[in-house]
């Protein structure tokens, strides 16, 4: 089982299977992060993926008549978003074998140019 939380833009992960080398993990992570992170399970592992949710820009925007990225409502539902397409790409058995997706979720920095591969089972 792995379960990863959103706490702004860490990413803490807990998982107890054999296959992901930290048990605990926490890194920074951007949305730009997230986006390559879906990219990536699309085109390697064909994993149907969750869609992210919407980025902060449309937020920003003057005049919303709303408190924009500082309203509760929109940083609760954001974090929850970001929480359930980690989780499901986490907890899917082929995404799991991705070196994407051990990347993204325990090396400190993000090397964009790697060559994809799967991970083997220990």
């Amino acid at each position: 089982h792995t379960s990863c939380l959103c706490l702004k833009n860490i990413i803490l992960v807990k998982t107890n299977l054999p296959i992901f080398k930290l048990k605990e993990s926490a890194v920074r992570r951007r949305y730009s992060d997230l986006e390559w992170l879906r990219s990536e399970l699309e085109s390697e592992s064909k994993v149907v993926v969750p869609p992210l949710p919407g980025k902060v820009f449309l937020h920003q925007l003057p005049f919303r008549g709303d408190g924009g990225i500082f309203d509760d409502n929109f940083s609760e539902e954001r974090k929850q978003g970001l929480e359930q397409f980690i989780n499901k790409a986490a907890g899917h058995p082929l995404a799991q074998n991705e070196r994407c997706l051990h990347m993204f979720l325990q090396d400190e920095i993000i090397n964009k140019s790697y060559t994809p591969s799967t991970i083997r089972h220990p």
